[in-house]
């Protein structure tokens, strides 16, 4: 009997419930791995365990509820019908499961329901790289399969923000809006990073956090800021946006220590103090509904905008389960 093509995706993650210890007991996990914050151990046991996780899971488990519905959390259940769909869609050569990074569907889970296949692909679901997203979760499968005693050919997808049915559903998803109501400006707002991870990364000293991401090279191909550019040009492109109607911004900084610039909330503000009143936003750095697009952007955002004397702004949707997000994910798996 031939084996199968074994493909594990991996999204973040989200806590079990909204409840204070399930988003504690997430943010424990999430904010040790040494990827995410890229601190001496002791420092950041001490930091997450005593500071950030007790003040913070309470706050956080409001802002969780604000995304939970009946079903529980988009990211998770969007995710499953993503796979499910994606499963019909590829022949029954390949065996492909849904993990998360931190909490359940954990990936030693997905790993071990893969390990009598022939291969294993992994896709984590991040389209830029970054070592705190796709870097992690690369880092994490490695960890798992150095203890198997056959480690099968295993291959990653570090980045996907290129691929055609990805930029077109993001598009689409705009482009429906965009015929529906009348914008001023446009506004991609990109998960931020701290900028010593940006210059850990850097070959031969290129990254200068400036103009260096205004085009992408062999030096900066893995530079997160620079590819959350490119995916900017590219998107500004297919729906044929004008120098000057749009900004690239970063949002849901953590900490003191500078992070990648301009930030989403001052961003916003300047748009409302110079006569940007109706925006239209982008979360390109997502797949699916979280906590940091349907919250943050879709609605904290939203309410800063119009305090600042916004006057419209609105979301563009994420992938979530589009039919051609799925036939995106089908082309990279087939590829693999």
């Amino acid at each position: 009997m031939t084996k199968k093509r074994g493909v594990l995706l991996v999204n973040l993650g989200t806590p079990d419930s909204t409840a204070v210890p399930d988003v504690r007991k997430y943010l424990r996990e999430f904010l040790m791995d040494k990827r995410v914050i890229d601190i001496p151990f002791l420092n950041r046991w001490m930091l997450v365990n005593l500071i950030i996780a007790p003040l913070r899971a309470p706050k956080s488990a409001k802002e969780y509820e604000r995304l939970f519905d009946e079903k529980g959390s988009p990211l998770k259940y969007f995710g499953f019908e993503v796979l499910d769909k994606l499963i019909e869609k590829v022949d029954n050569s390949y065996q492909i499961e849904l993990a998360m990074r931190y909490q359940s569907p954990s990936i030693q889970e997905g790993l071990d329901k893969l390990k009598d296949c022939a291969s294993i692909h992994v896709i984590p679901l991040f389209p830029q790289y970054a070592s705190a997203s796709t870097g992690s979760v690369q880092d994490k499968v490695m960890e798992i399969v150095k203890d198997w005693q056959i480690i099968p050919d295993i291959s990653f997808t570090s980045q996907f923000f290129e691929e055609e049915l990805f930029l077109e559903t993001i598009a689409d998803n705009a482009k429906k809006m965009m015929a529906k109501k009348e914008y001023d400006h446009f506004l991609f707002s990109y998960h931020g990073i701290p900028e010593r991870q940006i210059i850990k990364g850097s070959v031969d000293n290129h990254c200068q956090l400036g103009t260096c991401c205004d085009s992408l090279t062999d030096k900066n191909r893995y530079c997160y800021r620079a590819q959350c550019y490119a995916t900017t040009r590219l998107l500004v492109k297919k729906l044929g946006l004008k120098e000057g109607e749009y900004t690239v911004s970063f949002q849901s900084r953590l900490g003191k220590t500078p992070w990648i610039k301009p930030y989403t909330d001052e961003v916003l503000e300047d748009l409302a103090d110079n006569g940007k009143k109706k925006v239209l936003a982008f979360s390109p750095s997502f797949i699916s509904d979280c906590l940091e697009t349907t919250v943050e952007v879709g609605e904290t955002y939203q309410e800063d905008f119009i305090k600042a004397g916004g006057e419209q702004w609105d979301l563009v949707p994420s992938l979530n389960i589009e039919d051609k997000w799925v036939e995106c994910l089908k082309g990279m798996v087939e590829r693999a």
